[in-house]
């Protein structure tokens, strides 16, 4: 089931995957994931980032 996602967290998930992941759900493990995936290349960064705001069930929160 798609998350209800704000256009700014998905534009920032495109722009800035960890932006992305910190407007759609704070500091936590999935931003920490999100930063090292984009630190190591940016497109993986990217799919998790938008894997985390459409399909929160995923990655549940801690």
């Amino acid at each position: 089931m798609l998350a209800n996602a704000s256009p700014a967290a998905l534009i920032a998930a495109i722009l800035l995957p960890p932006l992305g992941i910190y407007l759609a759900r704070g500091i936590g493990p999935a931003f920490w994931i999100g930063t090292v995936l984009t630190v190591l290349f940016w497109v993986p960064g990217i799919l998790f980032a938008l894997a985390v705001i459409l399909r929160p069930d995923l990655l549940a929160r801690a």
